[in-house]
């Protein structure tokens, strides 16, 4: 599956991702500007996307627990979501998403 990801300085970048994965783990593997520092337990906010809004349904809403980690940022929108909590499926083919800047390793 594909996923495009655009980077905090505007750069496009088009990811392979495997089934099952979260997509927190194919953008941190593929070396893009991500802290990802909890490795996918939603017990932190540095893997905070922006969601395109053509995706927000077939992506989903958050859970509770995730607008609570959400809540944590000071650059929150209302398609904002962790990608720890987005699992790869042929569903998610072709999906877009922004890194937050809140997300970045530096």
């Amino acid at each position: 599956m594909k996923i495009t990801v655009t980077d905090q300085a505007g750069e496009v970048h088009e990811l392979e991702g495997l089934e099952g994965w979260r997509v927190m783990e194919v953008i941190r593997d593929w070396g893009l500007n991500i802290k990802a520092e909890c490795g996918g337990a939603c017990s932190c906010a540095t893997c905070h996307v922006y969601v395109d809004t053509d995706w927000l349904d077939a992506v989903g809403a958050p859970s509770d627990e995730e607008e609570d980690m959400l809540d944590s940022v000071g650059d929150v929108k209302s398609n904002s979501r962790l990608s720890c909590q987005i699992l790869c499926s042929d569903a998610l083919d072709g999906l877009k998403l922004t890194l937050a800047p809140s997300a970045a390793k530096d």
